[in-house]
């Protein structure tokens, strides 16, 4: 029997994953997200604090530096769950307990050559062969190919993937002001029934900065009036997400969401209302670009709040994960022919103010 050190242990463990243990940390966003994922092909359908838990109770040994916790392995699974590798739906069709399913394995073609990889097969399975295997590359919390165009179909559809039509990933809702969004959310709590107290609620801080997201949440307070983006615990699973009328620190009217559609992410439509509070306060969103060094033709976009599903697939497609900047939730390298169009997606859909080589205050 041989003692092998914490670094050999984590350099083993990320040769597991299918990754390089000579340039990969275990504690990486590649690593992290392989992990996830290879836990989640044992244990779907799970609820996401089954797989979180699993994921910290392997790690949390070799963790010298306590790099993670139950917070960034949880934005870590809803990146996951954004981009499409997994699901997650409600238990029952009650929108209550939800719990987490495998994806297909699929692609969507980024670009000529160039294909977004999707999806988890059960028990540990890769998602494609051997041959394949070797050219996939990891990005982030992503996985992707690049192929040559002529040969890349058959060898797609040989790895038994699912083409994803690049209209269908990118659906998203109707574009509408801030006002209106805010406005039908306060409709539906005008219309729900007294709550009662709701023990263990958090709500989203609205007066708190929004280039700190994990700072804006607290519990409720004595002064609270108002209605508020919220979640509350629940006895099994992740907590829920939902939008809460409080008044003198005491909850009056509750939804759970999502409201719209039962299948959908509730933190999608949690996430799109609370930037329509924040721009409708005057303190919208931020979307910072800077240049990327020794990359004339790239720019890296700094992203500080977590944005619906279906924003977070549109920068999946323009642009590439990277380790995230200082201060920021997320960082990607966008092309810089790609900056005007994706900043005008995130002002006309999330209100988000855009700045260029600078802070916001």
């Amino acid at each position: 029997m041989t003692a092998l050190s914490i670094q050999e242990v984590t350099e083993r463990a990320v040769h597991s994953l299918c990754l390089d243990e000579t340039t990969t940390n275990l504690f990486s966003a590649e690593a992290l997200s392989a992990s996830l994922r290879r836990s989640a092909s044992f244990l779907c359908p799970a609820s996401p604090r089954r797989l979180v838990d699993a994921v910290l109770e392997a790690l949390s040994p070799l963790d010298e530096l306590s790099l993670i916790d139950r917070h960034h392995m949880s934005a870590q699974l809803d990146l996951l769950l954004s981009v499409g590798d997994l699901i997650e739906l409600p238990i029952h069709g009650d929108g209550k307990g939800r719990q987490i399913y495998l994806a297909p394995p699929s692609y969507v073609e980024k670009a000529p050559g160039r294909y977004l990889l999707l999806g988890v097969r059960p028990n540990g399975a890769p998602l494609v062969d051997e041959a394949l295997g070797a050219e996939v590359h990891h990005e982030g919390h992503t996985r992707f190919l690049e192929l040559d165009v002529e040969d890349a179909p058959t060898r797609l559809q040989a790895a038994h993937l699912h083409e994803i039509p690049r209209d269908h990933w990118l659906q998203r809702p109707r574009e509408q002001h801030a006002t209106a969004v805010v406005a039908r959310m306060r409709q539906r709590l005008d219309g729900a029934g007294e709550s009662g107290q709701v023990d263990g609620l958090k709500i989203i801080d609205p007066e708190a900065s929004v280039l700190y997201y994990r700072g804006r949440w607290r519990p409720i307070v004595s002064g609270d009036s108002g209605d508020f983006v919220a979640r509350r615990p629940q006895a099994y699973g992740a907590d829920l997400w939902c939008f809460v009328r409080v008044e003198h620190g005491v909850s009056r009217a509750l939804v759970d969401l999502p409201i719209d559609d039962l299948a959908a992410a509730g933190c999608d439509e949690a996430w799109r209302t609370q930037a329509a509070i924040d721009a409708l306060r005057g303190r919208p969103q931020s979307m910072h670009i800077h240049v990327t060094p020794g990359r004339a033709d790239d720019l890296r976009l700094d992203l500080f709040s977590p944005v619906p599903g279906w924003a977070q697939r549109y920068l999946e497609l323009v642009g590439t994960p990277v380790s995230r900047a200082q201060g920021a939730l997320v960082s990607y390298r966008v092309p810089m022919s790609a900056i005007g169009q994706l900043s005008a997606f995130f002002t006309d859909m999330l209100w988000m103010h855009v700045s260029e080589e600078g802070g916001v205050a």
